[in-house]
């Protein structure tokens, strides 16, 4: 119940994002005619969500809303373009591109999040690869559940501090992580949380990175 009800709410302004029928920006759009054209507005904070087949629902959806709400265009990541659905209820996502179609250097952040498409994901070289060029860019890298089972496989984490779900602890630690059963783990650019129940303290922290992101580009 506790994450149904933060998914509303992280997802509810959406309904809002097209400007209604007769609003203000509306009535005044005549009067700015002969105003000086505005600045050019800054490029928003592009965030990779890599995900597939066999997704857990709030995992992906929570990140998504939560950032987009927040100003970042998220764009959906797999290895096929495409409708995949969630493990654990009729919700689907649509891989808008393919790993192989995109890099690194175009995006800011990566959010991962869990359920049984870490497995899949972890056997594609290409997918390895985008995510090890995050890590050497030093851009914020977000594991939620079995996440963190690509970051084992792309060999970022060793002698780091993370989490993620109980299934995956003794994994983590054969990795040489320093595992902790916390529900949220900062280490430098990683965060990682266990499970859905720990989505709040998950998505906050990645809105943090992405805003201390944003304020080195004005530097």
């Amino acid at each position: 119940m506790k994450n149904s009800l933060f998914l509303i709410f992280a997802l509810s302004p959406l309904i809002y994002a097209c400007n209604p029928t007769g609003s203000q920006q509306d009535e005044d759009a005549p009067a700015a005619q002969g105003a000086p054209e505005a600045a050019t507005e800054p490029r928003p904070t592009q965030v990779a969500l890599l995900t597939a087949e066999g997704f857990q629902d709030a995992e992906a959806f929570m990140p998504l809303g939560y950032l987009t709400n927040h100003g970042c265009e998220v764009t959906v990541v797999g290895m096929n373009t495409g409708r995949v659905k969630a493990y654990n209820s009729d919700f689907t996502i649509e891989i808008q591109k393919r790993v192989a179609d995109v890099s690194a250097a175009e995006f800011d952040a990566l959010v991962i999040p869990g359920g049984k498409a870490p497995a899949k994901l972890r056997e594609s070289s290409e997918v390895i690869d985008f995510v090890t060029a995050f890590h050497r860019m030093g851009q914020p890298i977000a594991a939620v559940c079995h996440g963190p089972q690509i970051l084992i496989t792309a060999g970022i984490l060793e002698g780091r501090n993370a989490t993620g779900v109980e299934g995956i602890a003794d994994e983590l630690r054969e990795a040489d992580v320093n595992y902790s059963d916390e529900a949220l783990v900062i280490d430098g650019h990683f965060i990682t949380s266990r499970v859905p129940d720990d989505l709040p303290e998950f998505v906050k922290a990645i809105a943090d990175a992405v805003e201390k992101q944003e304020e080195k580009a004005t530097i």
